[in-house]
C-alpha cells in the first residue's frame, strides 16, 4: 500500500508533494536581518532533499523584534532583495514548496546568538529596547518594556508589511511564531502576561493579540495561500499555558481562518519540567487535531521514517515536521522513501546517486526526474 508519509496533502491552493517539512531553524548569520551566503547553501539543500515543504527560519517583522543581531528580517528593501535571489535559486533547483515564518523575540531579545550562549547585549553595546506582554523578565535577561496599546497596534502592522513582502517574494506558506517564550506567547502564557487591560487577565484577554496579528496577516496574505501558527501547547509547569488553552485557541485561529497548528511546546519560563523522548509532543498534535477540527503540524524527536509513517496512520498529526534531524541528515526524506518504499524528488545532478543506480537503472531514475 502507498505510505501515509509519502501521500500529497492540500493546504488551500497549495499542494504539497509529501508530508515532509523542514521546519524553521534559526541560523544566526544574517547582517542587519539580510539574507546572506549561508542561506543560499541552507536554504538550497533543503530545497532540495525531497521535503514536501521548506520552512524559512525565524524572521523578524522588525529589527527590533531581532532575538540575536544575526536573526533573518523582513522589515526593509534590503531584506526583502537580499532574499530574493535565495528563493529564486530554490525554486529553479528544488521541489518543496516555500514557506516562512514571522517572529517577534519578545522578551528573549536583545542577546547573542546561540553559540555564544544567548548572553544579553546591553543597549550601549549595540542591543536593542527588549518589549513584552509585561515588565516581568525571563531570569537573567534584561528588564523588559510592557507594550502599550500604540506599540501593539503598531506591531500588527508590522506584521501585516512583512507578510506582504513574502508576498511579492513569491512565497507558498505563512507560519506566525507564537511559541517557544518570544513575543506572542509572552502575551498567552499567564507567566508572563499579568496585564490587568484588555491584553490580560484570562484566557480570553491573553489570546487578543495573537488573534489580532493573525487577522492582520490573514486580511494581507491571499486567500488561495495558508497560514499556520507555532504554539507551545504546555509550559510544561504549574500555572502555565495549557493543552486546554491550547485547543481553545487552535479553535478560534481556525475560526478566522487559520489552515494548520504546530504543535510544539516549552520556552515560556527555565524551571519547565519537560517529560521529552521520542515523539514526546505528537499527543499535543493529536488531540488539538481531534478537538479543534483543524490539521496539525507534529514536530519534536521525530527521527526514524516508520516512526513518522506510525503518526500519520494513527491520526496524530497531518504533517511531520523535522529541524535538527534534517541539519544532521539532509537526506532523511531520500532515505525514508527508500525505506517505505516510495520515491522523493533528486534534482537532475544528483540523480546518479539514487539507488536504483546500484542495479543499472539509469534510465528509469532519468524518467521520473
Amino acid at each position: 500500500m502507498p505510505s501515509h508519509l509519502f501521500s500529497p496533502f492540500r493546504l488551500r491552493g497549495l499542494e504539497l508533494a509529501n508530508r515532509i517539512v523542514v521546519s524553521p531553524m534559526a541560523q544566526y548569520v544574517a547582517e542587519e536581518g539580510c539574507a546572506g551566503p549561508w542561506h543560499l547553501v541552507h536554504l538550497g539543500n533543503m530545497s532540495i532533499s525531497g521535503a514536501g515543504l521548506l520552512i524559512i527560519e525565524a524572521t523578524a517583522v522588525e529589527r527590533d523584534a531581532r532575538l540575536s543581531p544575526g536573526d533573518l528580517g523582513l522589515w526593509s528593501d534590503e531584506n526583502e532583495a537580499a532574499l530574493a535571489p535565495i528563493i529564486a535559486f530554490c525554486r529553479k533547483h528544488g521541489a518543496a514548496c516555500i514557506g516562512l515564518q514571522l517572529q517577534h523575540a519578545g522578551r528573549k531579545g536583545s542577546v547573542t546568538v546561540a553559540w555564544e550562549k544567548q548572553r544579553h547585549i546591553p543597549r550601549d553595546q549595540g542591543g536593542w529596547p527588549v518589549r513584552s506582554s509585561d515588565g516581568i523578565p525571563y531570569p537573567g535577561l534584561a528588564l523588559p518594556t510592557a507594550l502599550d496599546r500604540a506599540m501593539i497596534a503598531q506591531l500588527v502592522q508590522s506584521y501585516g508589511a512583512a507578510a506582504r513582502r513574502a508576498d511579492r517574494l513569491g512565497i507558498d506558506l505563512i507560519e506566525i511564531h507564537s511559541a517557544h517564550g518570544y513575543l506572542l506567547h509572552n502575551f498567552l502564557s499567564p507567566l508572563s502576561n499579568q496585564r490587568q487591560d484588555e491584553y490580560g487577565g484570562d484566557r480570553e484577554g491573553r489570546m487578543r493579540f495573537v488573534l489580532e496579528v493573525f487577522q492582520a496577516v490573514r486580511e494581507t496574505w491571499p486567500g488561495h495561500k495558508p497560514i499556520g501558527v507555532r504554539i507551545s501547547a504546555s509550559d510544561w509547569t504549574e500555572g502555565g499555558w495549557t493543552l486546554d488553552d491550547s485547543v481553545a485557541l487552535a479553535q478560534r485561529l481556525k475560526a478566522l481562518g487559520c489552515d494548520y497548528i504546530t504543535a510544539s511546546s516549552g520556552g515560556a519560563v527555565p524551571e519547565q519540567r519537560i517529560a521529552i523522548g521520542p515523539g514526546y509532543q505528537v499527543p499535543f498534535a493529536e488531540r488539538i487535531r481531534r478537538e479543534a477540527g483543524i490539521a496539525t503540524m507534529a514536530v519534536g524527536l521525530i527521527t526514524e521514517p516508520r516512526q513518522a509513517e506510525a503518526i500519520l496512520a494513527s491520526a496524530s498529526a497531518d504533517l511531520i515536521a523535522l529541524g535538527r534531524g534534517m541539519l544532521y541528515n539532509p537526506r532523511w526524506p531520500w532515505h525514508a522513501a527508500e525505506e517505505l518504499g516510495e520515491e522523493a524528488f533528486y534534482p537532475p545532478p544528483y540523480e546518479r546517486a539514487h539507488p536504483s543506480m546500484r542495479r543499472g537503472d539509469f534510465f528509469k531514475i532519468a524518467r521520473q526526474s
